[in-house]
């Protein structure tokens, strides 16, 4: 297992750098001039001689691949540079951050607690008031897409009722900040919840069927165990194995799906650095943002291949 995890962990390593080359030399081809942020309109006609010192004190004239290597050396070494404005990434990165992680991470506690206990219900219940209607709420959270149903829950909670704030993480008089963030983190948690619930809901549902109807389970009410014994000691979990995996899969999507619905909310996450930084052709901090994201990305898949080695011995041995 410890080779698998090694080997899976060290293929990461070149995914990064191909995705930090691809991303770099795409931003360089945009054309955006790093001088024309740093230096005003007037002295670049003006001061042209002290302009051209100026790049090439930055290396900005040396080949491309060479200004890559450096900007990779930096990183490495802690180094991620500044934004146009003036700005530490680092510090930034450092700030907004913590607040995808909170947005993802309270999404996916609650999209597992409510989707798996729905689908589980469903399946208890076949055909029953809360299957019908979980099944018809399966369809249209799949259906309608993550940005869509902000915007719907911005219309209703936010301007039609004024429960909850539409914008930001915190408000600048809050007097309870506990509270204060709870209600601006209700809306964005909830657009994501619903999305995740959708898939899980189904799955849920159709595996806790599968082994409802499987003959360990016939052969346990046979005996005379309750009702409540053999849905929770032999349906429930051999039914989580898989919706467990599922769940774990789902997590790149909820890392990828958080840049849109921090968009959305103008949540102060490391999606909206990324999004106003293309607005503002602030390549530095698109570079690293995009890196960050990426990372994410693969760990969680890293996190799915370990998840899927520990259940099945197949996967880690190749077959």
């Amino acid at each position: 297992m410890l080779k698998f995890i090694v080997k899976k962990l060290l293929m990461m390593i070149p995914m990064l750098l191909l995705i930090s080359f691809i991303v770099y030399f795409g931003l360089q081809l945009t054309g955006i001039d790093p001088i024309n942020f740093m230096v005003s309109p007037e002295m670049l006609s003006a001061n042209k001689e002290n302009v051209e010192a100026l790049r090439e004190s930055l290396g900005l004239n040396d080949p491309l691949i060479i200004q890559y290597f450096r900007w990779l050396g930096n990183c490495l070494h802690g180094d991620l540079g500044y934004s146009f404005d003036g700005s530490s990434i680092a510090s930034i990165i450092a700030v907004r951050l913590p607040y995808t992680f909170e947005l993802a991470g309270y999404s996916l506690v609650l999209s597992a607690v409510i989707g798996i206990g729905i689908g589980i219900i469903s399946a208890v219940r076949q055909n029953g008031i809360i299957d019908y209607v979980g099944r018809v709420l399966a369809v249209l959270g799949q259906a309608v897409p993550q940005f869509l149903v902000g915007i719907i829950l911005i219309q209703v909670f936010a301007i039609k009722l004024g429960w909850f704030p539409s914008a930001n993480r915190v408000s600048p008089d809050a007097t309870n900040a506990f509270v204060d963030a709870f209600k601006h983190l209700f809306l964005p948690v909830l657009t994501l919840t619903i999305c995740m619930v959708a898939v899980l809901m189904r799955y849920a549902r159709n595996t806790m069927l599968d082994v409802l109807n499987s003959d360990y389970i016939k052969t346990a009410r046979s005996k005379g165990i309750p009702e409540w014994k053999v849905y929770l000691k032999h349906g429930f979990r051999n039914a989580m194995k898989p919706v467990l995996v599922i769940l774990v899969f789902r997590i790149p999507m909820l890392v990828g799906g958080s840049v849109v619905i921090e968009s959305v909310f103008s949540y102060p996450g490391i999606g909206l650095t990324m999004t106003n930084a293309i607005v503002s052709a602030d390549y530095p901090i698109v570079l690293i943002t995009t890196l960050i994201i990426a990372a994410a990305m693969l760990i969680c898949s890293f996190m799915v291949d370990v998840f899927n080695a520990l259940l099945d011995p197949r996967v880690r041995l190749g077959e």
